[in-house]
């Protein structure tokens, strides 16, 4: 009943939905559970998103369980929790290796399940420092060829991994693939993302003008983040705007605090505490 709406909130043209629409979601059929925490986790509310999602990580449908494991995964790694993260994209890979399913223009299949394990893990590996094990797991995600989310996802990994060993040209390509994808797609949270990715990226480059278009980038960035109390992306897109922008880098950093702050307070016991341990979250209290 809520699918299409929770779908227009998790990966297209509406990240803020009714919410009511959440609240229907979120006791609703698996997949409506899934998109309710993808949504719930955008926002920074952490604790409601792994309520459903470790719920959903027992379910009977194979795939729906392991997008929920790569789903917390995510949420795990936004707050710093790469070792946990990396268990949870492991298992989530686990549950699909192999199948095969109906095709989902959202990537809610077996394979985009499979994509977001191995960019997951991606992820985890580049975090540890092992950039050569990255590079494997992002070109076995490519190999899945599972739609449009898996290649804005490959295009973010693709650009740190890059970004990670140095090479800022090369980072360029994957961002800008990224965030063409998300922008045609309409996915407004993933555009936003891919606007921060990018704008890191230019601004490695050196291009000539890349000072003006990393801050245009971040600038639209922050808007859509402010605007659709995307909590999660609103203080990176915040910390990126404090180096771009050095004259109004403390009011800039008093904004990643105050969001911070929030994203904390909504989150679980676990989310807060990998928070509090990890070097990549600002301190919220200073």
């Amino acid at each position: 009943m809520h699918e299409p709406a929770l779908r227009a909130a998790a990966f297209g043209s509406d990240p803020l939905p009714d919410p009511a629409v959440l609240r229907g979601g979120g006791s609703g059929s698996g997949k409506e559970r899934l998109l309710a925490a993808v949504v719930l986790g955008a926002q920074g509310r952490y604790a409601a998103a792994a309520t459903l999602l470790g719920r959903l990580r027992h379910d009977a449908d194979p795939v729906t369980a392991s997008l929920a494991a790569t789903t917390l995964a995510s949420h795990r790694r936004q707050l710093g929790g790469h070792r946990l993260a990396r268990a949870l994209d492991g298992e989530a890979l686990a549950k699909v290796a192999g199948l095969e399913s109906e095709p989902d223009p959202d990537g809610l299949d077996a394979a985009g399940a499979r994509a977001d394990a191995f960019l997951g893990l991606a992820a985890d590996n580049l975090a540890l420092g092992r950039q050569q094990a990255a590079r494997r797991l992002a070109a076995r995600a490519a190999e899945e060829h599972a739609g449009w989310r898996a290649c804005v996802r490959g295009g973010w990994v693709g650009a740190e991994i890059e970004l990670a060993a140095g090479h800022g040209a090369a980072a360029v390509a994957p961002a800008e693939r990224a965030f063409q994808t998300a922008v045609a797609r309409g996915a407004r949270r993933h555009a936003v993302k891919s606007g921060i990715v990018l704008a890191v990226a230019v601004r490695a480059a050196g291009r000539p003008d890349h000072r003006e278009i990393s801050d245009g980038l971040v600038g639209n960035a922050l808007a859509t983040a402010e605007e659709c109390e995307l909590l999660s992306l609103l203080w990176p897109a915040a910390l990126v705007a404090a180096d771009l922008r050095p004259g109004h880098a403390e009011e800039y950093r008093f904004r990643v605090a105050q969001v911070l702050h929030a994203v904390l307070r909504s989150a679980d016991p676990c989310g807060r505490r990998i928070a509090g341990e990890s070097p990549w979250v600002p301190d919220p209290g200073g």
